[in-house]
């Protein structure tokens, strides 16, 4: 009998799911290879699995995977010689793992071709994916809180796997607007075990409000954020210190300055969901001493610094990696801030369908692109953001919002598509995903990208907007 959580969800395919992959761990007591995405979710969700695996006495090899990396996963799979555990990515190559000799766990939430019925699978290998037991992967459950619930499953004990559950799901935006779903179910077990613990407060850190402000990327200011002395100016007018530390910020003066901010936002054109990111419910982590999604941001940043391993590091307790994951993030913030300041400026190119742009900066280009989607660009249509390097693949992002979703938007689909048009390789989130493709085909993938958007937004009178 499984011992995690298992009338969280009635469908049967969920404790089936999670029963095989429980056997297939414990059952194979030996070196285990974990594969995982570089982002924020991929690294939680390897920090929580490695957390797992440490416990039960197995020895435990992480391997990042930059992006849809068909070729690596194979090549992967052919040296090693032992099990894997695959965590927030994995979907769409169940055939590369189906001929793996050795036992297999995937632990995914993106969509794959012909949801929700995986396609049969030998016993060796298992896949658990929310969506075969109607919990939405995009909105519901990442990958973090699936390996969280996961490591449940396979020890009560892991319930203080809480934080990286949760820091993933927010580095995917799932936070946004509050949890909802499993996760909602999850995160109210957690603070009822006392592993995590709820508190308001604005979304601004820092040393003083000025700087606080001026680093900013979620919420984004336009003209503060990346603007120092513009921030600062700005918090003067309302009668505040930029020099105050943020947590010692009376309660009238944080109110009267997120009234400020979210009016500077709504004459910005901010959607009101994420205009409410600013001093919506927050989750503090009494172990850590921490805001949880200041543990996204340094897993995030060490993911995206090219360390992921200094994040899952830094979830093992180790005191040297947290302070590079803080150097880390102070460089992501900066590369992601002047980014944004980029779009501020100069601005995006634009089809009929979509919006898109260049990004020299190939691990941060995804999330200029959703925090560019969220406060600088009209809701009308998604955006792409793609960064070429000479004759290497082309990476490509593409973000939109979920009320582009609630009126046809997938872009998964679109991104799969196009990207097999010019012989590439995509997939992901309906909100979220992204593709690889050869080198000089950006044209030919916009277009098809286009065409592949104009159909699903043919009968919406106003498009996604």
């Amino acid at each position: 009998m499984a011992s995690g959580p298992d009338a969280f969800v009635s469908d049967p395919r969920y404790t089936e799911e999670f029963a095989r992959a429980r056997r297939l761990v414990l059952g194979h007591p030996r070196r285990w290879r974990v594969i995982y995405h570089y982002d924020g979710d991929g690294v939680a969700s390897a920090s929580g699995a490695v957390r797992a695996l440490t416990r039960l006495g197995y020895p435990v090899q992480a391997t990042a995977l930059v992006g849809v990396e068909r070729e690596r996963v194979a090549a992967l799979t052919g040296a090693t010689s032992g099990p894997i555990l695959v965590v927030d990515t994995g979907s769409s190559w169940l055939d590369v793992f189906a001929r793996h000799p050795h036992p297999v766990v995937i632990l995914d939430h993106h969509r794959y071709p012909g949801v929700p019925q995986p396609p049969p699978l030998p016993e060796h290998v298992a896949f658990v994916n929310p969506l075969d037991w109607g919990v939405d992967g995009m909105s519901e459950m990442s990958a973090s809180t699936l390996t969280w619930l996961f490591t449940v499953f396979l020890d009560p004990t892991n319930w203080d796997n809480a934080p990286w559950g949760l820091s993933g799901a927010i580095a995917d935006r799932q936070h946004v607007g509050g949890f909802r779903g499993l996760n909602a179910t999850l995160v109210e077990e957690a603070v009822r075990r006392s592993v995590l613990v709820r508190r308001r407060g604005l979304a601004l850190f820092g040393a003083g409000l000025g700087a606080a402000l001026a680093h900013s990327i979620d919420p984004f200011f336009r003209g503060l954020s990346g603007r120092p002395e513009a921030a600062d100016a700005f918090l003067r007018s309302i009668g505040l210190d930029p020099a105050t530390p943020p947590a010692d910020l009376a309660e009238p003066d944080s109110a009267r300055l997120a009234t400020a901010l979210k009016s500077r936002l709504a004459e910005s054109g901010v959607a009101p969901e994420f205009a409410a990111i600013l001093d919506q419910e927050r989750w503090w982590v009494p172990s850590l001493g921490r805001d949880a999604e200041e543990l996204a941001n340094l897993q995030n940043a060490c993911g995206r610094a090219g360390t992921p391993g200094i994040g899952i590091a830094f979830a093992l307790g180790d005191l040297r990696a947290a302070g590079r994951a803080q150097s880390a993030e102070e460089s992501w913030r900066s590369g992601i801030l002047n980014g944004l300041r980029r779009l501020e400026d100069g601005g995006v190119n634009a089809l009929r369908f979509l919006r898109w742009f260049a990004s020299p900066d190939t691990t941060l280009a995804g999330t200029q692109a959703g925090l560019a989607m969220n406060y600088l660009l009209p809701p009308d249509r998604p955006v792409f953001v793609f960064s070429e390097l000479g004759s290497e693949p082309i990476r490509l992002s593409a973000r939109g919002t979920l009320k582009q979703v609630g009126r046809g938007l997938d872009l998964s689909a679109v991104c799969r598509t196009a990207a097999a048009s010019v012989g590439g390789e995509g997939g992901g989130h309906r909100v979220a995903s992204g593709a690889t493709i050869p080198a000089g085909t950006r044209e030919a993938f916009l277009a098809a990208a286009d065409r592949a958007l104009e159909e699903q937004a043919h009968g919406a009178a106003s498009g996604f907007a």
